[in-house]
């Protein structure tokens, strides 16, 4: 899944840390989220689309994973 948190996140002014206390999650689970090493879940996505006065579809697009069939 792909997201926009990055460019939203500095957009705003707002450091990872300070992004990080407003949602009360770690700066390590925003850091993996902006590099696409963890999906958040629902709840979350949530949270940081309303932050931003966003949708979820304009802050995170799916990506179907490409599975070849043998």
């Amino acid at each position: 899944m792909k997201n926009k948190l990055d460019e939203l996140r500095k957009a705003n002014g707002l450091t990872q840390e300070e992004f990080a206390k407003e949602l009360r999650v770690s700066r390590q689970t925003i850091s993996a989220i902006e590099n696409g090493k963890y999906n958040p879940s629902l709840d979350l996505a949530f949270k940081i689309a309303i932050y931003f006065s966003k949708t979820i579809e304009e802050v995170f697009t799916y990506e179907e994973e490409n599975h070849e069939k043998k």
